[in-house]
């Protein structure tokens, strides 16, 4: 069976809870169903009795902005004189990118939704991730382009096009940097909300300078500092030495009047704490759960190597799968500010970072394992309905002590099963106090599977996805932790679900059991 997709725009806010082929500004969103034909064609699935089936949209921009990336409006994107002009330095550079192909057009097969179910990595699904990101982020950009008002736009994308004739790796990794796609989408309601904010255009010549800059061409651009500093994304930040306009060159990174990004060891995972997009604005300009830190010092972050390069040493030790995914999905780290309640969070604008806090490297690799299954499951979610419940709080969650709308409850079902999975591996490798988390995160996950089993608002998919969620925990019986450990993190389970229903009485019929 495979599953047509239905793009899905119930975004929440924080979760705390292969070889792409797009190319580039130029490339079209990844169309599944001809670079993948055995998962294509299938229908989507129907809504459960009693509610209006979905129709399938782009889920990265809102519904008022939809039709702006509607394939049926513009040039076909995989007509071949387009993509010659890719190769043919006399043809026009378009003022535009082509439009992508939304999300709808993704197909995802049973066998890939229950690899991505069990939580486990696989090469199906991480390139199911990262070609969903990429699709929804060229949408996204599509919609913002279109919406701009002036040529200024334009002019900045004929440069983004240029570098990437010299260097398309260098220009894919900028406009699908994570803060890239915090930046797109404010700026997009920005420009449908004349009475706001005015949008941040500007930003998209920093995107053009840093891609111009990596690549290696010769330019020329005049931008304006914010507040006398100039963030390049995936680059840093530039410090002009007076004020007012500054004039870019290809030698403008050269200078002693630079600060770079900071590169965690490993791999090619920043450390942000510079981006003015690392993390969206609380809404309504209200304080939200989850704070980026400011710019750290030298100090701060030579703590955050120590701590990466111990977390991704026990990953590799214990789970070398999970270690090369979350090398795979994890392009950048922000870190938290002090205060945050929270170990870690996961913001689905900014696909492919979380923000954590600095902590020992177990539990930094344990923040990681968790962390990256939000992102997974967030970009599933984008091109497959798994539910048609509201956001209404109303579900036990044991890991949280306030109740939970399905989604949440969900989510941290999914995300909680994964770390389930390491603490059992950890604790084969005989990592102290490993089985005991293990035995506890399990008791949560097998709690509230039985109510994520029988809800009625689970579509067909949502509920194959479930059910492998639910193989996936009871084949940890084939290796379970010594002595009653299991059982004794049950019972204490037990306590702390009569100790809720009896904190919220009216939700009583939600807690499972």
């Amino acid at each position: 069976m495979n599953h047509r997709t239905e793009a899905d725009p119930r975004a929440e806010g924080p979760r705390t809870e292969a070889d792409p082929r797009a190319e580039g500004p130029r490339a079209e969103g990844h169309p599944a169903a001809a670079d993948h034909p055995a998962e294509a064609g299938h229908p989507a699935d129907p809504a459960p009795a009693g509610r209006p089936a979905r129709t399938p949209r782009a889920a990265a921009v809102p519904a008022q902005y939809s039709d702006r990336t509607d394939p049926a409006r513009r040039t076909d994107p995989t007509d071949p004189a387009r993509r010659a002009s890719r190769t043919d330095p006399a043809a026009p550079a378009p003022a535009r990118p082509p439009a992508p192909t939304d999300l709808a057009r993704f197909a995802v097969s049973s066998h890939t939704l229950r690899a991505l179910a069990s939580t486990e990595p696989s090469a199906e699904g991480t390139r199911l991730v990262r070609d969903v990101r990429r699709s929804k982020r060229l949408v996204l950009l599509r919609a913002v382009l279109d919406a701009a008002p002036d040529a200024e736009a334009a002019e900045r994308w004929a440069l983004l096009e240029e570098a990437e004739r010299q260097d398309p790796d260098a220009v894919r990794d900028v406009l699908h940097y994570p803060a890239t796609g915090v930046w797109a989408e404010e700026t997009l309601r920005r420009l449908h909300a004349p009475q706001g904010p005015a949008p941040d255009l500007g930003h998209l010549g920093a995107l053009a300078v840093a891609a111009a800059l990596r690549a290696g061409i010769s330019f020329k651009v005049t931008l304006r500092p914010a507040h006398g500093r100039l963030v390049l994304p995936t680059l840093g930040l530039l410090r002009p030495d007076r004020p007012g306009p500054l004039a870019l060159t290809e030698r403008s990174w050269d200078g002693a009047d630079t600060l770079p990004l900071h590169a965690l060891p490993g791999g090619g995972t920043a450390l942000d704490d510079l981006d003015p997009y690392r993390a969206p604005a609380p809404a309504d300009g209200r304080p939200g759960g989850v704070r980026p830190a400011r710019r750290l010092t030298p100090k701060g972050h030579k703590r955050w190597d120590t701590q990466w390069s111990g977390a991704l040493t026990l990953l590799e030790r214990y789970d070398s799968t999970r270690a090369e995914e979350t090398a795979l999905l994890l392009r950048s780290v922000v870190p938290l500010a002090g205060g945050s309640r929270s170990s870690g969070a996961t913001l689905p604008a900014a696909a492919g970072s979380i923000l954590a806090r600095a902590q020992a490297p177990p539990a930094l690799a344990a923040t990681l394992v968790h962390e990256v299954q939000h992102g997974k499951l967030a970009a599933l979610a984008d091109v497959l309905t798994l539910h048609t419940a509201d956001r209404t709080p109303r579900h036990w969650a044991p890991w949280r002590s306030d109740p939970r709308p399905l989604e949440g409850l969900l989510h941290g079902a999914y995300a909680h099963l994964a770390l389930a999975g390491y603490w059992q591996r950890a604790a084969l490798y005989g990592a102290r106090g490993a089985w005991a988390q293990h035995a506890r995160v399990r008791a949560q996950v097998a709690a509230v599977l039985p109510a994520l089993r029988a809800h009625p608002q689970l579509t067909l998919t949502g509920s194959e996805f479930v059910e492998g969620m639910t193989i996936a925990e009871r084949a940890m019986d084939e290796l379970p932790p010594p002595g009653d450990q299991h059982a004794t993190a049950r019972r204490a389970l037990e306590r702390e679900r009569g100790s809720w229903c009896e904190a919220h009485p009216e939700l009583a019929a939600f807690a499972g059991g």
